[in-house]
């Protein structure tokens, strides 16, 4: 399992770890294990459920063939407490494409059910009508981690502190302002730059692993934004249900990326976002959509 991340680590031991905690343990035909995260606060990140299943299914498939479309449906709460196992259907391997299911379980009970498919390369038609917003770079930009340790001062011990002050392997840099405690009402939509912090291997798998791990970022709070309501202040509780990435062609996750993200609707308890990410040169190379459960809580002061 995940050793404990070290105090002050450098951003070589912050990938280090995180590529960790997205490799896997093979135990025999197509069931794997995936590590628990090493400083966990109770509920597994629904970015690295999705990582990890995507990664078994990876295993699972020739190296000629690539990821371009994952669904993930989560089923139950996972636990930081304890390892995920893995279980893989090879439900097709045609010409082009193949098919994998996935079932993630803890204690019996599966909580994610990922379907990936993958396609080898292929020529075809080509298109982007999809445009790169006008945005500032990332170089100008605050570090989201800045601004959350100035957030955790506010907060008292315990879980929320924690996390916030958690050192994390990706740097996210937001386009809007935010005011993570007392946000105000403002339109569905929102901006922010991110890579890993230090390098990563020159390996695809692993660059559409970490994309499909960061793109649980940000989408569900977008929907909150017309509502003024802080998770961090206990306002809301929401849950990822189901989601969804397309991955249009190859980046780096090593490289700034831009995350735009919207929310068309919400409503019943439940908020929708759609997502897309460019790379720095303007391409579109991924789509992303999300349902989550959002049920709003009594506003604190």
């Amino acid at each position: 399992m995940a050793n404990a991340i070290p105090t002050n680590p450098t951003p070589e031991q912050l990938v280090a770890e995180f590529m960790l905690l997205l490799d896997l343990e093979q135990r025999g035909g197509d069931l794997f294990i995936g590590r628990k995260h090493p400083e966990g606060l109770g509920r597994v990140f629904g970015g690295q459920a999705i990582a990890q299943a995507l990664g078994a299914a990876r295993r699972t498939v020739a190296d000629d063939r690539h990821t371009h479309s994952l669904h993930a449906y989560f089923l139950r709460s996972g636990s930081d407490e304890f390892p995920i196992e893995f279980r893989v259907k090879r439900d097709l391997d045609g010409r082009s494409f193949s098919n994998r299911r996935v079932v993630a379980s803890q204690n019996g009970q599966p909580i994610l059910n990922l379907i990936a498919s993958f396609q080898k390369p292929q020529d075809g038609l080509t298109h982007q009508y999809a445009q790169m917003p006008d945005v500032p770079p990332p170089e100008e930009l605050r570090p989201d981690d800045q601004i959350r340790r100035e957030v955790a001062e506010q907060l008292p011990d315990g879980p929320m502190r924690k996390l916030l002050l958690r050192p994390r392997a990706i740097d996210f840099r937001s386009v809007e302002p935010r005011d993570w405690l007392d946000p105000e009402a403002r339109e569905p939509q929102a901006h922010c730059w991110f890579r890993t912090v230090a390098s990563l291997p020159d390996y695809r798998p692993i660059h559409r692993a970490v994309l499909a791990f960061c793109t649980d970022f940000q989408l569900l709070s977008t929907a909150l934004q017309p509502h003024g309501r802080s998770f961090y202040r206990g306002e809301v509780k929401a849950a990822s249900l189901d989601h969804a990435v397309w991955f249009h062609g190859d980046f780096r996750a090593d490289d700034w990326l831009l995350y735009v993200t919207e929310s068309p609707w919400s409503g019943q308890a439940r908020g929708f976002g759609r997502g897309q990410i460019f790379s720095r040169d303007g391409r579109l190379i991924a789509s992303v959509a999300q349902e989550g459960m959002i049920r709003p809580m009594p506003k604190k002061s």
